[in-house]
């Protein structure tokens, strides 16, 4: 389970933390299930070495809500695949467009359909719109936890001709869509970290984001950060990037410029800095020259989740960083995965 660790593992360890969403959006989780992650995350993070955090955000949660010491907290913003969410040729984005029957212009959402997500104070904004200040806008994302008041929300607002609902897009697809799309909108209440926005930005994408959370620190001074509760900021905002070509041809090479500081890399070598930090404190060397054991990476698979995506990437980098610097943990480590531990056979 991500987040925690076995109880039966002795081990001191590393752990990673994407988010708290558990408890600060305890609705879409079970009582049982709430009771699990709450309890064992908190202690798993209260046995960790070392507490990763996929955002400064993240790790003021971590701090604020479950009492880690943030002197133990080390922050790995996540990152991005270059060669594969980058602007692509103009031909490419019409043969796409022609295939999904795209219009010239339109705005895009990518992420589950769920409360936190904030969809309904979106789609209300967008319904204060004049029709003729509206482009499409297309939701791209598997339905979630009550889904159906996004539907409804749509159906209330009458918004049935103008607002579309394209399912869950595979992650080979997303770096089409970002290019098509003529502004990236992402209201999210909460994040961990915020992908879709890095992502979007990497595509050169002018981005729309909600200003709380971790989504500050990812669209910096590059994307347009609003109140996330408030439909007046968003509904001006749109009658004004729709518009506005200057502003969107700024935003666009703002956020090439901004995506350029992430990357898988150096999410890799943040962790690797955080394991060197737990193996410091058992008092044990920070190299090896046995290379020969570093798990080989497996070939990229385009169709994973959101979060099995993160996991890919990050263990594909590390692997490569590892085999840089003739580093390694120990033969039976675990970069895989939401809990990565230092086994007992190195500590």
């Amino acid at each position: 389970m991500a987040f925690v660790a076995p109880l039966y593992l002795k081990a001191p360890m590393v752990v990673t933390v994407y988010d708290l969403s558990f408890l600060l959006f305890p609705g879409r989780l079970s009582a049982a299930r709430r009771w699990y992650l709450r309890n064992f995350t908190a202690l798993t993070c209260r046995r960790a070495l070392r507490v990763l955090a996929i955002s400064h955000s993240t790790g003021r949660d971590l701090a604020r809500l479950l009492g880690v010491n943030p002197d133990n907290i080390d922050v790995t913003p996540l990152g991005y695949d270059g060669s594969v969410f980058r602007p692509l040729p103009a031909a490419t984005i019409e043969q796409f467009a022609a295939r999904q029957g795209l219009p010239a212009r339109f705005w895009l959402f990518v992420g589950t359909l769920e409360p936190r997500k904030n969809l309904a104070m979106l789609l209300r904004a967008y319904a204060r719109l004049p029709r003729s200040q509206r482009l499409p806008l297309f939701l791209a994302g598997g339905k979630g936890w009550m889904a159906d008041d996004v539907f409804r929300t749509i159906e209330r607002e009458g918004l049935g001709d103008s607002v579309r609902h394209v399912g869950f897009v595979p992650a080979a697809d997303l770096p089409l869509w970002y290019n098509s799309a003529e502004a990236f909108l992402y209201p999210s209440l909460y994040e961990g970290f915020g992908l879709p926005v890095l992502e979007a930005m990497a595509c050169g994408t002018p981005v729309v984001t909600a200003d709380v959370s971790s989504l500050p620190e990812v669209a910096g001074d590059a994307g347009l950060c609003l109140p996330p509760e408030d439909t007046e900021p968003w509904t001006a905002a749109l009658v004004n990037i729709k518009g506005d070509l200057d502003w969107r041809e700024e935003a666009r090479e703002r956020g090439l410029d901004r995506a350029g500081g992430f990357s898988w890399e150096r999410t890799a070598a943040l962790t690797l800095d955080s394991y060197r930090k737990a193996l410091a404190a058992r008092g044990l060397p920070l190299d090896n020259q046995d290379s020969d054991i570093i798990p080989q990476a497996q070939p990229k698979n385009r169709t994973l989740s959101y979060s099995m995506r993160v996991e890919q990437e990050l263990f594909m980098a590390t692997m490569e960083l590892m085999r840089q610097s003739r580093y390694h943990p120990g033969a039976n480590s675990t970069f895989l995965g939401s809990s990565r531990r230092l086994r007992a056979e190195r500590l």
